[in-house]
């Protein structure tokens, strides 16, 4: 048995309706339906499921997304309030951690964004603490899927972990988007399995199941995961080629014990 926990992300099967989705992950061993909002999580909690980690806020302008947020002092304002808005929905729903972005980079110089992610980070790291909230920045590949997006190297984000220097900031390690930006996925596991407290998974190219078309070993990263003492959660995060998808669920829960 894993000493970590497995999910599902909401996104990648956005087809199946919730109900069925939870009935079928359930029956598979998933925990979690991440990626989901308070709307949704009553229908997870009456399938005897959890969010391992809540979506994120946004305003109207798209402020709080993937392309707009912390590293621009403008949002700031913006981002305080939404999160603190949305930090004590997550907690009141038993879940734990809430996701961020660093936003993209639009001309701006890594130095500066870092400097700029930290200080808005920390107007809200109060009150994710009282909460018992921790906030979790995700890894994203600027090369295929998130062009100019900031936070798309691991060392970035781990000296972004430093500087906030508190337990209840962490980074989303998404294998995925790390493969395509850097690779030398179990090194960098290894080196910095302290400052991650989620991982997601894809087959690389393409986003797919985690089978033989794609270049991935996830046996040895999941062999890995146990080597470091990791006991968070593993989002499977892959757009299935056939829908609905299920018996790709039940391979990738079966290679990533």
């Amino acid at each position: 048995m894993s000493g970590y926990r497995h999910s599902v992300c909401r996104w990648c099967f956005g087809e199946v309706p919730l109900e069925e989705l939870c009935h079928e992950v359930k029956k598979l061993g998933y925990e979690s339906i991440e990626l989901t909002g308070p709307s949704e999580w009553p229908v997870l909690q009456r399938h005897g499921l959890t969010c391992a980690i809540a979506t994120f806020p946004q305003s109207p302008e798209g402020i709080g997304t993937i392309e707009k947020a912390f590293n621009r002092l403008e949002h700031h304002d913006m981002l305080e309030s939404l999160y603190h808005d949305m930090i004590p929905q997550v907690s009141a729903a038993g879940i734990k951690q809430l996701i961020l972005f660093s936003g993209n980079r639009d001309g701006m110089d890594d130095a500066t964004g870092l400097r700029n992610c930290a200080l808005g980070i920390r107007r809200i790291l109060p009150f994710a603490i009282e909460h018992g909230i921790t906030l979790v920045m995700e890894l994203l590949n600027s090369k295929v899927d998130h062009p100019d997006y900031m936070c798309d190297h691991t060392e970035w984000g781990a000296a972004l972990v430093d500087e906030i220097d508190s337990p209840h900031f962490r980074l989303l390690y998404d294998i995925y988007h790390m493969q395509i930006m850097e690779g030398d996925v179990i090194a960098t596991i290894r080196k910095h399995h302290s400052r991650i407290s989620h991982f997601h998974t894809a087959g690389v190219p393409g986003r797919h199941e985690l089978d033989d078309q794609q270049e991935l070993n996830y046996k040895a990263i999941c062999a890995c995961l146990h080597e470091v003492g990791y006991t968070g959660w593993l989002g499977q995060e892959f757009t299935p080629r056939q829908k609905p998808g299920f018996s790709a669920l039940q391979s990738a829960i079966e290679l990533c014990r």
